[in-house]
């Protein structure tokens, strides 16, 4: 009996030249593979299906088909080996449809057994990685998935265990925790889970409109209210009906917009901008914040009473810092996301990744993925691959040493703390161009601060 930790890996070759089916046989049996072969019979997805190799050698001209038809055939069955596409007719163009159509790699015939090796090797490894992912997800312990939002850490299991516990409540939530991680996904799990599911989701964010038009996109107005109101218009606390209403940064909201605010949590009522009737509010409220509410109420920024109400449940999401043992999971959830199915982590990639800090959190993770998936194109993503990309900001030191190397130049130049900080968040911003949406999330601040910076 074969035993668990080395396997004997079955290949299937397809095609319709017996003589290449016994060469390659007896080449792929020589390397302690098991091999079945078919002539591209029209049974052939039924046996691919019942025997479920690890890899498929298939010609590209078969009697019936092509080897890229017959490819799509398997995949829709749901046989997800590695494939090889053999051809007599050496064509680039060819090579990279096939690829395209989810094939691993592309032969020439005849072929070359040095490179038939190598192929099978790397298909193979490919195969165990991705066996290797199926294992560790599957093999999560229960509870670690709560709509788009994942985590197997303890404190993640906690935010879920709150979030089943409350989702079906019409009690008001305050979501708190750093930019990006993952505060709105939260807010639309309580909404799916709920008794509200089939009810409007609407989101705003506090911190990106100027105060007259938040008020009336919250609040609505009657026409007339003001210089450009020409009719009536429903703001979002009717619009949403019976559903939820999720206020991003509420701890942003202008301080007259907050005594608003409060009247609508504690009367359940909205009066439109320019109106003297007032309209019942049904929807259940979840607010959410990358502030810190204590502080703000300290300085007199937010008002206590409006956190109190805020404040009924309570959800905190730590940043990833404190959550090392999730980012394994978010990478595999992001790489299925932005990916097409056939693209793994090594388990040396998820473990780098797992070192980081990600200042920016799950969203900083997840555009990192993204843009990984868009400048490589490795099957298998390892060390190499992340070095080609892990550097956001060419130039901004990532080392120990080189960061030591950057302060003591900085108290060379009797640089302030603020004088550092401004050079750095300037640095930042010409790396990528200005863009302060990617900015903030490079430095783990809010955009809304970059925008209120002065101009340098």
């Amino acid at each position: 009996m074969t035993s668990k930790t080395q396997p004997q890996r079955h290949v299937l070759i397809i095609d319709d030249d017996e003589l290449v089916r016994e060469q390659l046989t007896s080449l792929i049996a020589a390397d302690g593979f098991r091999v079945s072969t078919n002539p591209g019979t029209y049974d052939v997805v039924d046996q691919a299906f019942d025997i479920d190799p690890d890899l498929i050698l298939v010609d590209f001209r078969l009697p019936h088909t092509s080897g890229i038809d017959l490819l799509g055939q398997l995949r829709d069955r749901g046989i997800s080996a590695p494939a090889l596409i053999m051809t007599a007719y050496a064509d680039t163009d060819l090579a990279l449809e096939a690829i395209r159509f989810g094939a691993f790699d592309f032969l020439s015939k005849p072929l070359d057994p040095l490179r038939l090796k190598i192929c099978l090797e790397r298909a193979w490894a490919m195969r165990s990685i991705a066996e290797e992912n199926r294992e560790l997800r599957s093999g999560r312990p229960p509870a670690t998935q709560l709509g788009d939002a994942t985590g197997v850490s303890k404190a993640m299991q906690e935010v879920f265990s709150i979030a089943r516990r409350v989702a079906g409540s019409k009690s008001t939530v305050l979501i708190t925790g750093e930019s990006g991680t993952g505060k709105e996904v939260i807010a639309r799990a309580l909404h799916d889970q709920g008794s509200r599911a089939n009810e409007t989701f609407v989101g705003i964010n506090c911190s990106s409109l100027p105060e007259h038009l938040l008020e009336s996109e919250l609040f609505g107005h009657v026409r007339g209210a003001f210089t450009g109101a020409t009719t009536h218009k429903e703001g979002l606390f009717v619009t949403a009906g019976q559903g939820t209403i999720f206020l991003d940064e509420v701890g942003d909201m202008p301080e007259a917009l907050q005594a608003k605010l409060l009247r609508v949590l504690q009367e359940r009522e909205v009066r439109p901008v320019g109106s003297t009737v007032s309209v019942p509010v049904r929807a259940r409220i979840v607010a959410a914040t990358n502030a810190d509410l204590q502080t703000a109420m300290v300085k007199g920024r937010f008002r206590k009473d409006l956190f109190y109400r805020l404040n009924v449940i309570p959800i905190y999401l730590p940043p990833l810092r404190e959550r090392a043992e999730d980012i394994g999971a978010l990478a595999h959830l992001f790489l299925e996301r932005h990916g097409n199915g056939d693209r793994h982590f090594s388990r040396e990639a998820v473990e780098i990744l797992s070192k980081k800090p990600w200042p920016g959190n799950a969203r900083e993770l997840e555009n990192f993925i993204e843009r990984i998936l868009t400048l490589t194109d490795a099957l298998l993503i390892g060390r190499e691959d992340l070095e080609k990309v892990a550097d956001p900001i060419v130039g901004i030191p990532t080392d120990e040493n080189s960061i030591d190397e950057l302060l003591n130049a900085a108290f060379r130049m009797d640089l302030s703390i603020q004088a550092l900080n401004d050079r750095y968040i300037e640095t930042v911003l010409q790396k990528v161009d200005g863009c302060k949406t990617v900015a903030s999330q490079i430095l783990g601040i809010h955009r809304t601060t970059l925008y209120r910076r002065p101009a340098a």
